[in-house]
């Protein structure tokens, strides 16, 4: 999903311009750590519509609210050679898999990245531009300007034309929310290469972070007519209409990523949860079966379970309803309250947490026999 005001900072690296890496991610949270202390990655795929500012983890902030500044833990780092045992071949092997399967971790990029720069740049060859621009785009993650802007510099003085690295400084400009600045870099850019899709959702990102949801959508449609296979905007724009309220273009637009996609359960619930949010007997229904099919391609989906239970006890409650439909939604309700439970119970979490979760879910049966009667 894309965040209209990303605060967190939250950029990420993805192989979606011209098979170019680079673009702005997902806001996810940084891996946690495992029991062992190293740290779990977290997974994410990235797209272009994110704002971009100051104020990631990793950092601490000025007095005066300048950019953050190196914490002190970040300054007594040790060495990931030394703390892992690692080459700085399996850094640089694991910098190039965090770049081509999108993980958003940007603080371990950092840690790693860093020591290649600063330890082995020699011995990177082309790759070291590649990890500048990793390293760049997770100190944005971050608040770490010095790495920015050391980055970027070293960017700019082997590519001092390429599109790619202005993006970049537009980048900057916007994680300190000098829009102004960022948008003349895109329209250049825009001037120069008209279909060059990162500029033009870096456009419409701006537009979000400044609260101008309407003039989004417009530059989205029209984005849309010459990109009407992007499902990454597609979703964008529903995210955009479910802001407004217009949840019938909404849907429309999710009905799109459906067609495109239809084995992506995500859609599939997305789309439910729009037309219960519509209401409505029809709507209902329909939110019903689409909750049972995002259901059925990911039987672990707990939010599909909840979806499918709420709209057939509404359902089933509903005074448009007949007999026949009331008997067999509470009969669908029933089963998804039951599987709710189960779930809850082979969760493994603490009893006092079990017990608790248990007891909503036997208020839910409760209200089932009452509708029912």
């Amino acid at each position: 999903m894309w965040a209209p005001h990303l605060h967190s900072a939250q950029l990420g690296l993805s192989p979606w311009h011209n098979g170019q890496t680079g673009e702005v991610g997902n806001h996810t949270k940084p891996g946690s750590r495992s029991q062992d202390g190293r740290r779990r990655l977290s997974p994410a795929r990235v797209g272009d519509f994110r704002r971009v500012s100051w104020s990631g983890g990793g950092a601490e902030r000025a007095p005066n609210g300048s950019p953050p500044v190196a914490s002190s833990t970040e300054k007594k780092m040790s060495k990931v050679t030394d703390l892992f045992d690692v080459t700085w071949e399996e850094m640089r092997d694991k910098m190039k898999t965090w770049r081509e399967e999108n993980y958003r971790n940007s603080e371990q990029i950092l840690e790693v990245g860093e020591e290649l720069l600063s330890e082995h740049s020699s011995k990177l060859g082309d790759d070291i531009w590649i990890i500048h621009e990793q390293v760049m785009i997770a100190a944005l993650d971050c608040g770490r300007d010095d790495l920015v802007m050391s980055s970027l510099q070293e960017l700019r003085r082997q590519f001092p034309g390429s599109h790619r690295v202005k993006k970049l400084t537009g980048l900057r400009f916007e994680a300190m929310e000098r829009y102004d600045d960022a948008l003349q870099i895109y329209d250049r850019i825009l001037q120069e290469d008209p279909t060059n899709t990162a500029a033009r959702k870096r456009k419409i990102a701006i537009r979000k972070a400044q609260g101008r949801n309407a003039e989004a959508i417009r530059e989205l449609n029209e984005y849309l007519e010459q990109f009407v296979g992007d499902q990454e905007a597609w979703h964008e724009l529903a995210e955009l209409y479910i802001n407004e309220l217009d949840y019938a273009k909404a849907a429309f637009c999710l009905e799109e990523l459906i067609l495109t996609n239809p084995h992506n359960h995500f859609y599939y619930q997305q789309f439910a949860e729009v037309k219960y949010t519509q209401g409505g007997l029809e709507n209902l229904e329909l939110s019903r079966k689409y909750f049972s099919q995002a259901l059925k391609l990911n039987n672990q989906s707990m939010r599909a379970l909840f979806g499918l239970y709420i709209s057939s006890i509404h359902i089933a409650s509903n005074p448009k309803a007949s007999a026949k439909i009331k008997k067999d939604n509470v009969k669908y309700a029933t089963w998804a309250a039951n599987q709710i439970k189960r779930a809850y119970q082979l969760a493994g979490r603490t009893v006092k947490d079990t017990q608790s979760s248990l007891k909503a879910v036997e208020d839910m049966l409760e209200t089932l026999q009452i509708t029912q009667s």
